[in-house]
């Protein structure tokens, strides 16, 4: 008998998979999936609803430019640079689990459940994070030409 964790068909996708080994903590996949898959139940009424709430809510948490210092004739400069489709992702899923951690209240899955929701309508502090980024990026977009 194997320890591999199985999650549903109606739940498996690649952006899912990939939520549920950031979430991971010490090993423990089966409470990490558990957690995922409880939190995303709760954003819709048919499974497919509640993966569509949730692939929206991480590509509007995905940045299309970031900064990234490169120094240059003795001087540092933030150049912006644009994201990887797969760097972009990262970002969007770190950026939801550090703001549901952050979030108010003691059920992680509830708070997770909140910030997927808010990210879906493009407000939250993942969407907040993103915007701070993109904001550097464009201020700082006169030294594209160092990249």
């Amino acid at each position: 008998m194997t320890n591999r964790i199985q999650i549903s068909n109606e739940y498996s996708s690649l952006l899912v998979q990939t939520t549920i080994h950031h979430i991971l903590k010490h090993g423990k996949k089966v409470l990490a999936t558990k957690l995922l898959v409880n939190a995303i139940k709760q954003l819709g009424e048919t499974p497919s609803q509640q993966l569509e709430v949730f692939h929206l809510a991480i590509n509007n948490a995905t940045p299309n430019v970031e900064v990234k210092p490169k120094r240059f004739g003795g001087s540092v400069y933030q150049v912006p640079i644009p994201v990887t489709e797969t760097r972009g992702t990262s970002l969007a899923i770190r950026w939801v689990l550090r703001a549901a951690i952050q979030r108010d209240g003691k059920c992680f899955e509830d708070k997770l459940s909140k910030e997927i929701q808010d990210a879906a309508k493009n407000t939250g502090n993942a969407i907040r994070k993103k915007e701070e980024v993109e904001r550097m990026a464009q201020a700082n977009k006169a030294f594209a030409h160092l990249a």
